[in-house]
């Protein structure tokens, strides 16, 4: 039985490098990885702290046209833990991004980003 003991990285797909960049950099405050291999493809790395990363990767949708739930909770979705959640509903409501409050009652919200992936984001201490 392996022992999985951490997430190391999600990959999501994007279609506009640049603009999923404005989003998880300008809007999000994340720090790119700056030890990307050179890969076939154009994406971005961010590194999430304790050996975690987030994986943008410039390819083709195969879910191009499929319809989305409204509400992130009820789609494949990455969690990140942020430590003020007041903080980044201030940050996505100045950058005009929707988000939906978690239905479980805990502190936590979904939003979409440029591409539709899901994040969930959950205050921890």
């Amino acid at each position: 039985m392996p022992d999985v003991c951490a997430l190391h990285h999600a990959g999501l797909l994007v279609s506009d490098l640049d603009r999923a960049r404005g989003f998880y950099e300008a809007v999000l405050g994340l720090q790119v990885y700056p030890n990307r291999p050179d890969l076939p493809y154009p994406g971005e790395w961010y590194e999430l702290g304790n050996g975690q990363q987030l994986h943008l990767m410039q390819l083709p949708n195969p879910d191009v046209g499929s319809t989305r739930p409204e509400h992130g909770g009820r789609d494949r979705h990455i969690a990140l833990a942020v430590r003020d959640i007041a903080a980044l509903k201030s940050r996505l409501d100045a950058a005009g991004v929707r988000y939906t409050a978690s239905q479980s009652g805990r502190a936590a919200l979904f939003c979409r980003d440029p591409d539709a992936n899901t994040l969930e984001f959950v205050e921890v201490s």
